[in-house]
């Protein structure tokens, strides 16, 4: 059996072999903690557990690291304002560092108890950026060495002209996934509509640099840190599939050519949650967030039950509706566990079915439809249906 994987690089599905026998390398691009995340959000942060769960399921040995973004840029970035900045304003704080790092640390603290909630595994790293920033600074500097950056009245530029191969995760798929040049607001001084910054100056605010005071740019903090805790190269990279043709994109244009070698093997991204309305976000008032999903009545395993019931490259529209008919399956599926005798073995046929279905890029769906074939089988044995059950949770995560 082989652990298949559809690679946004190759835009294809490719088997995964990792760089070293036995042990798996991922990052997870991870919250920017000016406000609670929401369900939707969630779902990326599903993908990563269960392509953990799925790894180690398989035998591997994992380090998972997912960064926590607490710091912003004092200003505008490559989305508009600032988040870190606007949750300030929000919430009626000083436009201080002291706020800043306030505002982040109590966000970060509701996110380690969100995914917590939902079951996700805790990561063996979660970097915050404000705590990296010789390591951002120190990336910029070899890029400028070699002749990548360069100087405009606001900060320091990386200039995408001198990477022949910019834009090549998504270069296959460009109509899919939108066009790398998009960027929400213009910048005269910049060589061309791509280039994205590095540093951004600040007099009033942020970190003493080489150039001046002010803030890392939005990308460099994930390049800066995969390669802290996980190599200049390493195997597996995730995130939503927004993030894919600006974010990701920047990413790899920065750390290659600040290393001179491949930055990923294999790139990950999952779809939407959507809403009747469209994509679920904060912006919007459509973002949902985990403890309004329970004190609606829900369990929240129930929601995570709901994702694991579409291919995690599908999207998904959510309704208060579809996740009721989700809980009542969820609770069903509960009971009957509850109702089993322990005792039993793992019914090896059924773990094969399962397996077969998990390494073929992750599919839950179908992985779930095993679940339920078996639950019905009236020709396994109860306690060994348990057996089995339970060690299918140990990749659906379901808390059965």
């Amino acid at each position: 059996m082989t652990l298949r994987l559809h690679n946004t690089l190759s835009d294809s599905f490719e088997e995964f072999k990792p760089i070293e026998d036995g042990k798996v390398g991922m990052y997870h691009c991870g919250p920017t903690v000016y406000n609670y995340i929401h369900i939707g959000n969630l779902r990326s942060f599903l993908l990563g557990d269960v392509l953990r769960r799925t790894l180690e399921y398989l035998n591997f040995e994992v380090k998972q690291v997912v960064n926590i973004t607490d710091v912003g840029i004092g200003g505008n970035n490559d989305e508009g304002e600032d988040k870190i900045l606007s949750g300030l304003k929000r919430e009626g704080k000083a436009i201080t560092m002291e706020s800043m790092l306030e505002l982040g640390s109590f966000y970060t603290e509701r996110f380690k108890e969100d995914i917590a909630t939902f079951n996700i595994k805790t990561p063996h790293v979660l970097p915050k950026a404000s705590e990296h920033i010789a390591e951002q600074i120190e990336l910029i500097k070899i890029l400028e060495a070699k002749g990548f950056t360069y100087k405009t009245s606001d900060g320091i530029y990386f200039d995408t002209s001198k990477d022949s191969h910019y834009g090549k995760l998504t270069r296959s798929n460009l109509v899919r996934q939108g066009s790398t040049l998009s960027r929400v607001i213009p910048i005269p001084e910049k060589r061309n509509p791509r280039d994205f910054a590095l540093w951004k100056f600040n007099s009033n605010l942020g970190f003493p640099s080489p150039w001046s005071q002010g803030f890392p740019g939005w990308h460099i903090e994930c390049s800066a840190m995969s390669s802290k805790y996980l190599g200049k190269t390493f195997d597996i990279h995730t995130g939503g599939l927004d993030l894919a043709p600006v974010h990701h994109n920047n990413e790899i244009a920065q750390s290659e050519n600040a290393c001179g070698c491949e930055f990923v093997h294999y790139w990950l991204h999952n779809e939407f949650v959507n809403v009747p309305e469209g994509k679920m976000a904060k912006s919007e008032g459509t973002g949902i967030t985990l403890a309004e999903l329970i004190k609606a009545g829900f369990n929240p395993l129930a929601y995570r039950y709901f994702l694991l019931l579409a291919h995690y490259r599908s999207p998904v529209t959510f309704s208060w509706e579809a996740l009721t008919a989700a809980q009542n399956a969820f609770e069903k599926l509960k009971k009957f566990v509850e109702r089993l005798d322990s005792g039993g073995t793992i019914d090896l046929a059924y773990k094969a079915k399962f397996i077969e279905k998990i390494e073929n890029d992750l599919n839950t769906p179908q992985a779930l439809a095993v679940v339920w074939t078996l639950v019905k089988d009236k020709d396994v044995l109860p306690n060994n249906k348990l057996a089995t059950l339970l060690d299918f949770d140990k990749v659906l995560g379901l808390g059965l």
